[in-house]
């Protein structure tokens, strides 16, 4: 099991998003084209409810969420995990009906946000296994605040991946694995083992391909595993 074949088996999937609304095209529908997302819309009389889209999957519908709270990924939220003032509900519904999506043309600000996300809810278990790929060492320097709340403020176990061209200041909880870090530079990786509760499990996988990011998010504890493993396996 490697990064990329977890991204191609989730790709393997048929994914579209149908939109629903009166009037003219959203600009959510343009953003989920460029991000390379299947996209078609359907039209609601106008006295008709809000604008909402469906996430299709293999054909089923496995989620229903209003335009409204979807806009959040035009400007997602950056946040520190012990910042309780910035969290949005719409976005972690978000988080939640777009899980095993894959996007492609993503942006840091982007991976950031999700990133929050998945940081955020290993804060607030406080306890469990959180492993962590920025790429370089370099790369989480920018991170290391967070990072230091994660450990001082919580029981999790933190393990984070990087190409050692930055030397990181020793934290409690993290340990710095760098010998087979080579292998995962190309992706920016986040997996959260969920503590004593595996329903609280995450995950991202990303790819950087020519400066842009290809991958998904994910709330199944067996992809969840296959994460952990991959990284495990050095």
């Amino acid at each position: 099991m490697t990064f990329s074949s977890l991204i191609a088996e989730i790709q393997g999937r048929r994914q579209r998003v149908v939109v629903y609304r009166s009037g003219d095209r959203l600009e959510i529908e343009t953003w989920f084209a460029d991000h390379g997302v299947d996209v078609e819309s359907r039209s609601l009389p106008a006295d008709g409810p809000n604008p909402f889209l469906e996430i299709e999957t293999d054909g089923e519908v496995t989620g229903v969420i209003g335009v409204e709270a979807v806009e959040a990924l035009l400007e997602p939220p950056i946040r520190r995990p012990d910042d309780r003032t910035g969290i949005s509900d719409g976005y972690r519904a978000l988080f939640d009906v777009l899980e095993r999506t894959v996007f492609s043309g993503m942006n840091r600000r982007e991976l950031l946000a999700v990133s929050r996300e998945i940081e955020d809810r290993a804060f607030r278990v406080g306890d469990g296994t959180l492993w962590v790929s920025f790429q370089t060492l370099s790369t989480f320097r920018s991170q290391t605040e967070v990072y230091r709340t994660l450990g001082a403020e919580t029981s999790l176990e933190i393990h984070v991946h990087g190409v050692e061209d930055w030397a990181p200041p020793a934290i409690p909880g993290i340990t710095y694995h760098t010998g087979e870090a080579a292998r995962f530079e190309p992706y920016w990786v986040l997996a959260y083992d969920g503590g004593p509760d595996e329903e609280q499990a995450c995950g991202l996988v990303v790819e950087e391909r020519s400066d842009e990011y290809t991958g998904f998010w994910t709330n199944d504890p067996t992809v969840v595993e296959d994460i952990a493993t991959t990284f495990e396996a050095g």
